[in-house]
């Protein structure tokens, strides 16, 4: 396993290193931020999803993933993990949170998996995750909250519900961000260093 950290703020760079990185043979996990984005399942109706006049009006790009699964904002309070690994036999049986469940709770963080793939702190949502599996390589990505403009991401994730059609819906969620749970690291890219430190004890990396 070897951890990368992406030098790019670009949604679709950072989409598309995902994809060059799933056609590859190493098992990876790659951590990024985005400038203001949001970012769509690939079997969403983006009108239904998104704002997308609020989201032009704030210089917020709007980019389709491959995955599928629900809507997501990002920003540069916002922290994108991805697990690019082999996936064996049943390549989406394995927890793919749990290393990131248990390096918030290394952080003192009281922080569990739901049942979508999501991780909830105090019944909040910090993290949601979408998957992707291509040929024997599983590409299992998510955010993690940790000062996010979260009025930003409410009002650009308000579609028009009328124009959905057969598009998939997302599930909308109470959210939280990690910040104010953590008074030790103040800010991004302190968080980014212990998750990346944390993540190297949890594969025992040198």
């Amino acid at each position: 396993m070897r951890i990368i950290v992406s030098n790019s703020r670009n949604a679709a760079e950072n989409l598309a290193l995902e994809q060059q990185l799933l056609l590859e043979p190493e098992s990876v996990v790659l951590l990024y931020v985005n400038d203001k984005s949001v970012i769509v399942g690939r079997n969403q109706t983006i009108e239904a999803e998104v704002d997308c006049a609020y989201c032009k009006s704030h210089c917020i790009d709007v980019v389709r993933r491959e995955s599928g699964g629900g809507a997501v904002y990002h920003d540069c309070g916002n922290v994108n993990y991805a697990f690019i690994v082999d996936g064996g036999k049943n390549p989406l049986d394995r927890d793919y949170t749990e290393p990131i469940v248990w390096a918030l709770r290394e952080m003192g963080v009281d922080a569990v998996a739901g049942h979508r793939g999501e991780i909830l702190v105090g019944g909040a949502k910090v993290s949601g995750s979408a998957s992707m599996v291509k040929r024997s390589r599983v590409l299992f990505h998510g955010t993690l909250l940790f000062d996010s403009d979260l009025l930003m991401l409410d009002k650009a994730l308000r579609g028009d519900e009328s124009l959905r059609g057969r598009g998939v819906k997302s599930v909308r969620s109470t959210v939280c961000n990690l910040k104010p749970l953590l008074p030790n690291v103040p800010d991004i890219s302190h968080f980014i260093t212990e998750l990346f430190s944390l993540l190297k004890r949890y594969y025992d990396m040198k």
